[in-house]
């Protein structure tokens, strides 16, 4: 097959739909001969360059450099990035990739389109190394196409051509290209597949790419069919948004076989862009939190997300729910705009007619946090409680009890969060008052 610039077609409407093209342009062949091709098809005037420094190299400097020159010679404006790569337990190749994306997603004007030159070969590679970390459909559909980053959209046009394509596009282009010395790396995972273990595959079976393309699409169909059966139960399982994080019936889940209820936890996380938990967190879901004791308060963490289960609902936390260490005794607020408080919610007041705490002013309030002991009379209540006594009743769930801002002016209780107002500080309906909003945002 040979690459010319008119086999982008089928993507020209969506290329002069975007606002302006970036390509991920390392000086590599693949990214070269995208940003070449990409240039004649669309002119320089549409189209910039970003490349990313990862810093890994003695050679990095010079790339960079090399780089700066191909897009002065088309005249192309490059955007580069010099990356901090961290490996954290993971391997030196997934913490670039990591790092990569950052400063992609850093970079990328929110209507912007980033394209990167993954080819076939590449495509191949990614779906034996997920293959062999165990990787479930989603995995081996390999890279789509095309997704979101950010608020950017990002596109593979070459993935239908191989790394022998676009060479002879680049000789017949006469074009010169990076190398990394890396790349020949065999420590490396992708360079073991690509140096060891392809060329094996290639010389017993030399429609393999083909043969794991097929595989491939029929995993995305697979996976395609089993986000359609997990949106129809997330439907049925009644989510509600909650104050912090979301909420499923617990009866509707357990309605479901096992199966659909570890695709529905799956596709629930991703609805909400958080990891999805592995196999290892949904079988702690299904063998241990799901049939505690309904008086127990089960847990189940991974990446910073927690499920929790409470009166008859499985909960979604988006982050650790538990106050934070070392939380002050108590804030001093005047009322004024909105209260950052330690867990990164807010606290902040709305006048609103015959609602809320009376005042004659905005004050100087202290903002407390729970400790033990406090009471208060809710509006329309014949005596005081304790929060703790209140909160139950309340049905609030138990990790946030913790958290909920105890609003004092002169030493006296006004206000818990935004639950109750204390008796004697309720506005009359033809007063002004203020209401308290307590909002841990989106």
């Amino acid at each position: 097959m040979t690459y010319t610039p008119d086999l982008l077609a089928p993507y020209l409407p969506r290329l002069r739909e975007a606002s302006h093209c970036y390509v991920g342009y390392s000086g590599g062949l693949d990214s070269h001969v995208l940003l070449v091709s990409l240039v004649k098809l669309l002119g320089a005037d549409a189209v910039s360059a970003i490349h990313v420094n990862h810093q890994l190299s003695p050679n990095a400097g010079s790339w960079q450099a090399h780089c700066q020159q191909v897009c002065d010679a088309l005249g192309v404006t490059l955007n580069t990035e010099q990356a901090i790569v961290i490996v954290n337990g993971q391997g030196v190749e997934d913490a670039a990739r990591t790092a990569r994306y950052q400063a992609f997603e850093k970079l990328l004007p929110a209507d912007g389109l980033l394209l990167l030159g993954h080819h076939a070969d590449d495509q191949v590679e990614t779906v034996l190394y997920r293959l062999l970390r165990g990787s479930g459909p989603r995995g081996l559909a390999g890279m789509p196409v095309s997704r979101y980053l950010g608020g950017a959209e990002l596109l593979r046009p070459l993935l239908s051509f191989t790394r022998s394509d676009l060479e002879k596009y680049a000789m017949a282009e006469e074009l010169l290209w990076i190398e990394d010395e890396s790349n020949e790396d065999v420590s490396f995972d992708r360079n073991f597949l690509r140096h060891k273990v392809i060329p094996i595959l290639a010389a017993h079976w030399p429609d393999y790419a083909v043969r794991i393309a097929h595989s491939a699409r029929l995993c995305r169909d697979s996976d395609l069919l089993s986000d359609l059966l997990a949106a129809q139960d997330l439907i049925a399982a009644y989510e509600h948004r909650e104050r912090l994080g979301w909420s499923i019936s617990l009866e509707a889940l357990l309605s479901f076989d096992e199966l659909r209820q570890a695709n529905l936890l799956r596709h629930w996380a991703g609805r909400h862009h958080l990891a999805q938990p592995g196999h290892k967190v949904i079988d702690a879901v299904l063998y241990e939190l799901l049939p505690a004791r309904v008086d127990a308060e089960p847990l189940v963490s991974w990446a910073g997300i927690q499920l929790r289960r409470y009166q008859r609902r499985l909960y979604l936390l988006p982050a650790d729910p538990d106050t934070p260490d070392h939380v002050p005794v108590s804030l001093h607020w005047d009322g004024r705009g909105a209260l950052d408080l330690p867990d990164k919610s807010t606290l902040s007041f709305r006048v609103e007619q015959g609602r809320g705490i009376k005042l004659t002013g905005v004050d100087a309030f202290e903002v407390r946090f729970r400790n033990g002991g406090e009471r208060c009379k809710p509006v329309g209540r014949s005596a005081s409680n304790t929060l703790k006594k209140l909160f139950q009743e309340y049905g609030l769930e138990p990790w946030l009890r913790s958290r909920v801002p105890l609003i004092y002016r002169d030493g006296i209780l006004l206000a818990v969060g935004d639950l109750w107002i204390c008796d004697v500080f309720q506005v009359q309906p033809d007063e002004q008052g203020y209401t308290v909003q307590w909002d841990f945002g989106s």
